[in-house]
């Protein structure tokens, strides 16, 4: 399989994974049971009134990933470029697109912000909101305290950069201020990124970035929870709706990455991983979204069911994406870089 199969199997796959789940975002599992059955949801359904809705976090995601494609315009160019404050400023994109001003001087050009879809609200993180529209400067990190799971669910594209646990883990800071929730968004991008570059097996991917990033101060929480889950996987021990019910919330940045890693590691296929993601009372979406990120990088696209890829809001938007990034050198890291003049006219440098 080749490295585009994997991003935009990465790409779509986390997309179609929060489209699963956010009709049941909100809904406990008794709920969810008695309105779709035993098995739970296993088909998109109707969410911010279109069938295959994306939320806010793909939203996110794509923003996110406008902003590094920015940055190596900007590194090609040989200009100052700090990555973490072009992503933020690409955030800040997003943020005018759900109505709400910012402090610092937004450019709206590049082809992303014209789609109209991305201006819809999808129930936007409250937590991202507020820290943007604070923002005094850009590459500020955010003044809270929250380990919500709204940095790690945009993180995944950082995962095809060369210092992807960096940029995750500080693109996360810009919003969330609780040391979990950004360096949970940076193992999550680092295990994306042995999945798709080193094409790695994820129990190995998720061992070895556990080697690399286990003891970094803060990471105690997140270490604690993935540990738990292979101990889970090696005992052969499935997740089901009360399983995950029993073992976390489901909600706050290191559980939401515990419940993918848990689902991925055990499914047998894309499809039976995110349908198991998405059914239990926590952040369904988001849960969906991590899982299919995952499976979507180990499967490549061609993984993911067509009846799903069909009805997914945007799914040549992602498509084009994933194929500008792969357009990117592998050993990018915020200088230099090839220059590429399809890239430089559709991410102007900001």
């Amino acid at each position: 399989m080749n490295r585009i199969e994997r991003i935009s199997g990465c790409l779509l796959g986390g997309a179609v994974g929060d489209a699963l789940g956010s009709p049941v975002e909100l809904l406990e599992w008794p709920v969810i049971e008695a309105r779709f059955g035993a098995q739970g949801i296993s088909d998109f359904a109707q969410a911010y009134g279109i069938t295959g809705a994306i939320s806010d976090a793909t939203q996110m995601m794509l923003f996110t990933a406008e902003g590094l494609l920015r940055a190596f315009v900007l590194g090609s160019s040989r200009q100052p470029c700090h990555v973490p404050s072009v992503i933020h400023h690409a955030l800040l994109r997003w943020l005018t697109t759900q109505d709400h001003p910012s402090v610092i001087p937004v450019v709206t050009d590049g082809w992303l912000i014209e789609h109209m879809a991305l201006w819809s609200r999808r129930a936007p993180d409250t937590t991202s909101l507020n820290a943007l529209k604070a923002s005094g400067r850009l590459g500020a990190v955010a003044e809270n305290y929250s380990k919500g799971c709204g940095a790690l669910v945009r993180v995944a594209p950082c995962a095809f950069f060369a210092n992807a646990f960096d940029y995750a883990a500080q693109s996360g800071r810009l919003t969330h201020g609780h040391p979990t929730a950004y360096l949970a968004a940076g193992l999550f991008a680092d295990l994306l990124q042995r999945v798709v570059d080193r094409q790695a097996s994820l129990e190995h991917a998720v061992t070895q970035t556990l080697a690399r990033y286990g003891k970094v101060p803060g990471m105690k929480d997140i270490c604690g929870l993935v540990e738990r889950v292979l101990f889970f996987f090696y005992e052969g021990y499935a997740p089901t709706p009360h399983r995950i019910g029993n073992f976390v919330d489901g909600w706050a940045a290191e559980q939401v990455l515990a419940i993918g890693l848990w689902c991925a590691l055990t499914a047998p296929s894309f499809e039976e991983g995110v349908i198991m993601a998405v059914n239990h009372s926590g952040d369904s979406a988001s849960t969906g979204l991590v899982v299919g990120h995952l499976l979507g990088a180990l499967h490549g696209a061609g993984g993911i069911p067509a009846r799903w890829l069909e009805r997914l809001e945007l799914r040549q938007v992602i498509a084009q994406v994933a194929e500008d990034i792969e357009r990117v050198p592998l050993d990018y890291c915020g200088i230099g870089g090839a220059f590429d003049q399809q890239i430089e006219l559709a991410y102007p440098g900001s």
